[in-house]
């Protein structure tokens, strides 16, 4: 354990007047400019530290008014002042919770854009109580941005239509043992793994947030186990990499360790989605710590209720909702996300809750909300990914219309309806149709295109893929909350058998259901989002909502790719024929286009061919042929979710010739073909097994 230490310095720094631009630490060659906003501020210290363990600082710096502020920014030059000084601030001004301030002279606060903090004293318990926490805080590091090789690295721009993501947690991708990394959950552990990536075909990694969070507070104590925030989604700092995913935070490398990730898998063709919480922060409620926009300026960082501003509004289920669209609030964003754009060379951003982005300063959605406009338009921003959850916790449901764009929404209509098709619902072969054609029903009306939907069917929150064919119901005990936590609604099915089982039968089923679900994702038009471990039957053992279980509930189980190497080897073929087959990516609607064979670029069929089940209440079945163009195959998908096997006919193409690329009820390794060792089919129709997926691709004769 590191001990806190008391230092005596050698030398005290002098000071000049500073600028406001840029916000936070900047490193000079003769020193680090510090500045800060605040609008209600009467006085601010800056508290230099020689050590993140230091229980007093060597330097306090009062910042005069008159010298070292500009409007509502406070600013201060320290001459000679190296990088990896550890520092932090405390701000005088009114104190009137009532009113919405909270100001507290003898609180420390992070700087809102330090690049890097510890948490080695930090105690928040300490932090919701009035009164001094100078031993118990936590400290920013100074970290020089520019002293980094890039190698030329640069986002990698690949277009969306051709992006597979793949949504991960740093820390669980490889804190098991069974990873055998050098350092387990940190950004180091993700570059040992990039090769597996690599060979399951991946274009881009989705990383649950990697900004600050606080994973020291117990939430709860279940069977003996400590619970704590696993996912991350309460930010403590936005631009500073968590310190638990860094080998050495101490040293202040959060910068540089979580470049070199970035830099590896830029090098294997893999981009960086972050997923981010602007929403709200981990400051919480009125009863939540005092660590940072509480302390500077309450009234302009949230949304307070106009009856008490004592309380915040909470559209967001975690106590707070940062205040987006106050032009503090949206330069505060903006300044964020570029930083890990220019500075960090991230590829996109995935925005939690992001519905609340689109909310005024008095909490109703905005028709034109400048936040999310701004995104949309910064030039900095313009070809970095921009992937909405376009919804919040207050009811907020914007699925398909969600303000700007180019703006991708997280689909959640497409998920139910994928996941009520395969496990065996009737009547609603329409719906799924459209789905799997990029919901231009939700979209084509406002000119947006199959790429504004990110098709998913699992996310982090829910079951895994595994379990949503394992288990009807969740299982969340182990979360201490009476199972009343996590949604009711799974719309799963067991096939069966409530969880684990040595039945042949239903795990066979199981391994069916699994390869028909990889299938619909990967055929289905827009962007494909797969989840950690998917690809080898990761399993939450039913528990649907594992945000507190920094354990083998989340940690991915590398044994895993052995126990189920043919399920590995079926998703990585999948993905395979996707980006080759450019009718699965593409970046516009249907048409209605005929090729050169005389085949529409889409033509839909039931069992018999031409004549869908549209209008059929106990269809559980549905058929599609897509045209290929300038010299690509025509391809021919089959779908039967009923529980008997039924016989569809095949179109003929004249001069060419029907070959069986996947089969989801046969064994491997017959179940998927690698491209060019697909098997010739030479009749007029096909018998699909129960709960089946067949696809055909054509050749000519």
């Amino acid at each position: 354990m590191i001990q806190a230490t008391l230092t005596t310095p050698t030398k005290l720094y002098s000071l000049s007047a500073g600028t406001s631009y840029p916000l936070g630490a900047t490193v000079k060659p003769d020193g680090v400019n510090f500045s800060l906003f605040s609008e209600v501020a009467t006085g601010v210290e800056l508290l230099l530290f020689d050590g993140h363990s230091d229980l007093e600082p060597f330097q306090v710096v009062q910042l005069d008014p008159i010298v070292h502020k500009t409007f509502h920014f406070w600013h201060v030059f320290v001459k000679g002042l190296p990088a990896g000084t550890h520092y932090a601030y405390r701000v005088d001004g009114p104190n009137n919770p009532s009113g919405g301030d909270r100001c507290d002279r003898n609180k420390v606060l992070l700087d809102p854009y330090s690049k890097g903090n510890n948490k080695t004293l930090w105690n928040r318990g300490k932090a919701c109580l009035p009164g001094d926490n100078l031993t118990s805080s936590m400290r920013c590091v100074v970290i020089d941005i520019d002293d980094y090789d890039w190698e030329g690295d640069r986002p990698l721009g690949r277009p969306m239509n051709e992006t597979i993501v793949y949504e991960m947690h740093v820390g669980g991708f490889t804190k098991s043992p069974t990873s055998k990394v050098k350092h387990p959950g940190t950004f180091a552990g993700v570059i040992e793994k990039i090769p597996y990536l690599q060979e399951l075909g991946v274009t881009a990694v989705e990383l649950l947030p990697i900004f600050e969070f606080d994973d020291t507070e117990v939430l709860r104590v279940v069977d003996g186990k400590p619970l704590t925030n696993y996912w991350g989604y309460s930010t403590m700092s936005y631009f500073a990499p968590h310190p638990s995913y860094c080998v050495n935070p101490e040293a202040g490398d959060h910068v540089r360790e979580f470049r070199d990730m970035v830099k590896a898998l830029h090098q294997a063709g893999i981009e960086v989605i972050l997923d981010v919480v602007f929403n709200h922060t981990d400051e919480g409620n009125h009863q939540g710590p005092v660590f940072s926009f509480k302390g500077l300026d309450n009234r302009t960082y949230y949304y307070l209720s106009p009856e008490d501003r004592q309380y915040y509004y909470d559209y967001t289920g975690c106590g707070n909702t940062f205040n987006c669209n106050h032009p503090i609030g949206e330069m505060f964003i903006l300044d964020c996300l570029r930083y890990w754009v220019q500075e960090m060379h991230v590829d996109g951003f995935r925005f939690d809750e992001g519905s609340v982005l689109s909310r005024g300063e008095d909490g109703t959605p905005l028709e034109h909300p400048p936040v999310i406009w701004a995104i949309e338009l910064d030039a900095v921003l313009a070809n970095a990914k921009v992937i909405a959850e376009a919804w919040d916790a207050a009811g907020l449901y914007q699925i398909g219309y969600f303000p700007g764009y180019r703006w991708a929404e997280w689909n959640g209509k497409y998920r139910d309806a994928i996941r009520r098709f395969v496990k065996g619902d009737p009547g609603i072969v329409g719906e799924v149709a459209s789905r799997i054609t990029g919901s231009a029903d939700l979209y084509q009306a406002r000119q947006h295109s199959p790429v504004n939907s990110v098709n998913f069917i699992v996310a982090h929150d829910g079951f895994t893929l595994y379990d949503l064919v394992a288990y009807n119901g969740k299982h969340n005990e182990a979360n201490g909350e009476g199972n009343r936590d996590g949604i009711d609604d799974n719309l799963s099915w067991n096939c069966g058998v409530e969880g684990e089982t040595d039945d042949d039968w239903v795990n066979d089923l199981r391994q069916r259901q699994l390869k028909n679900l990889a299938v619909l994702l990967l055929i289905s038009q827009g962007v494909p989002m797969m989840v950690m471990g998917d690809e080898i039957c990761r399993t939450q053992y039913g528990n649907n909502n594992t945000y507190c279980q920094d354990n083998e509930f989340n940690w991915l189980d590398w044994r895993f790719l052995e126990k189920n190497r043919d399920m590995f080897r079926f998703w990585k073929t999948a993905i395979a024929r996707r980006q080759h087959f450019k009718e699965l990516m593409r970046p516009r609607y249907f048409t209605g286009a005929i090729n050169e064979r005389g085949v529409a670029d889409i033509t839909w069929h039931g069992p018999q061919l031409n004549q869908p089940t549209w209008n059929d209440p106990g269809s559980r079945t549905l058929a599609f042929t897509l045209g290929g163009f300038k010299g690509d195959p025509d391809v021919h998908i089959m779908m039967n979710m009923y529980w008997d096997s039924i016989e569809f006919q095949l179109p003929n193409i004249s001069g060419c010739q029907w070959y069986r690329s996947v089969d989801t009820a046969l064994p491997t390794p017959h179940d998927i073909t690698p491209l060019g060792q697909e098997e010739p089919i030479k009749v007029s129709s096909y018998l699909l097994t129960a709960r089946s997926i067949v696809v055909l691709d054509s050749r000519p004769i």
